[in-house]
C-alpha cells in the first residue's frame, strides 16, 4: 500500500495478563511479546483464549492484571497514542448483506473521515491488490467466504493502521481462498504493519515469522516456527501442541 510505510513500527507487549469471563478464566498469567516488524500468529483451538488476548490488545476489554504496553519505535506510548494506529477484524464481521464492496468502503471512509484525495487512491489500491474490482457492485451477501473476507479486511484497512489485529480471518474459508488470503498478508507484512493473526489451523503457524501456542489461557511454546519444531524434536505444529499438553 502507497502510505502504509509511513509512520512508526509498533509493538506490543503483554506482561503477565489474566483476563476472567464470567466464570472462565480465559488468560492466567499471559505474557508475550509481539516484536516489531514481524508476522506473529496466535495459534490454538476454540477455548485457548485467542480472541479474549485480541480484545485486550484492540483496547475492547481491560485486563483483570497485568500490564499491556505498545510500543513506537520501541518506547512505550499511551494506548491513546496507538488507538488510532490499530485495526482490528473480528471473527464475526458485521459487514451488510445489501451494501455493494464499493458502498462499504464509502461507509467506512465517511466514519473514518478521508479526503478524497486520500480515501481514493487508497480505494482503487485495495480493490486491486484484492482482485475484488471486477466485484466492486457485488452486494456482500452475495459473495464468496473468501471474497467477503477479503472485503472485512479491505474495510480494516482503510484507515492506514500500522497495527492489524486479525482474529480467524481464514475460518471457514476454502483452501484456495486462504493461500489467497496469506499471500496478501504477506504484501501488507513488506509495509512493516505488525499483523498479528489469531487462528485454529495448526500449519498457518508455519507460515508466521514468530508463533505463539495457546491453550486454555497459558502460553504453551513462543518463537520461530521451525526453530520451535527443532528444540521438541518433532516435524509439526500438530505434534508440538500435542507433546505440550500432553494429547
Amino acid at each position: 500500500m502507497a502510505d502504509a510505510a509511513a509512520g512508526p513500527a509498533y509493538g506490543i507487549s503483554v506482561e503477565d495478563v489474566s483476563k476472567k469471563m464470567k466464570a472462565t478464566q480465559a488468560l492466567a498469567h499471559l505474557t508475550v511479546d509481539f516484536t516489531a516488524g514481524l508476522m506473529h500468529g496466535l495459534i490454538g483451538p476454540e477455548g485457548a483464549g485467542k480472541t479474549t488476548l485480541m480484545r485486550l490488545l484492540a483496547g475492547l476489554l481491560r485486563p483483570d492484571s497485568g500490564r499491556i504496553a505498545y510500543l513506537a519505535q520501541g518506547e512505550s506510548v499511551p494506548f491513546a497514542r496507538a488507538r488510532p494506529e490499530v485495526a482490528y477484524m473480528p471473527q464475526q464481521q458485521s459487514l451488510y448483506a445489501d451494501l455493494s464492496i464499493v458502498e462499504h468502503l464509502d461507509f467506512f471512509r465517511t466514519l473514518y473521515a478521508l479526503p478524497d484525495e486520500t480515501y481514493l487512491p487508497r480505494r482503487r489500491e485495495l480493490l486491486g491488490i484484492t482482485r475484488l474490482e471486477p466485484f466492486r457492485d457485488r452486494p456482500a451477501g452475495q459473495l464468496s467466504g473468501g471474497m467477503y473476507k477479503k472485503l472485512g479486511l479491505m474495510c480494516a484497512l482503510l484507515s492506514s493502521p500500522r497495527i492489524l489485529l486479525l482474529d480467524e480471518p481464514t475460518n471457514g474459508v476454502d483452501p484456495i481462498s486462504r493461500r489467497e488470503f496469506w499471500d496478501l498478508l504477506y504484501r501488507l507484512h513488506e509495509q512493516g504493519i505488525l499483523i498479528i493473526v489469531a487462528t485454529a489451523y495448526m500449519d498457518e503457524a508455519e507460515r508466521c515469522g514468530r508463533s505463539h501456542l495457546l491453550h486454555e489461557g497459558r502460553l504453551l511454546a513462543s518463537g520461530e516456527p521451525r526453530e520451535l519444531l527443532a528444540e521438541a524434536g518433532v516435524g509439526t505444529i500438530d505434534e508440538l501442541f500435542l507433546l505440550r499438553t500432553g494429547g
